[in-house]
């Protein structure tokens, strides 16, 4: 199965439930279905700024499995870190989420 998760509630899934439960399983290859995708809104987009630690490891799994990583662009402007963010690591809207993974879509999308 194919998933792919929105980051979009409560500020504690990124250093819980992303760091210390989906990362590590991500990197033991033991997740259970194939991540292709994460988009990240609010304050979980500061994750992905260069040099955040769980970002830096997030990255690393997305370089070897070709899963995106994607950050909300409005999101990003408000808080001044678009131009901040791991090379590489795209910022968009809905319609460019939808264009990225089109060519390996999710069976499911899991919103947390």
């Amino acid at each position: 199965m194919k998933v792919a998760y929105l980051f979009a509630t409560q500020r504690h899934n990124v250093s819980h439930v992303l760091a210390r439960l989906i990362l590590p399983q991500l990197e033991e290859g033991r997740h259970g279905a194939e991540v292709v995708g994460m988009f990240f809104f609010e304050d979980y987009n500061y994750v992905l700024v260069d040099g955040n630690p769980i970002g830096e490891r997030l990255h690393a799994v997305a370089e070897q499995s070709g899963m995106l990583l994607m950050g909300c662009d409005r999101c990003c402007y408000e808080r001044e870190i678009a131009d901040r963010l791991i090379p590489g690591i795209p910022i968009g809207c809905f319609p460019d989420l939808y264009a990225a993974l089109a060519g390996n879509p999710p069976d499911q999308v899991i919103t947390l």
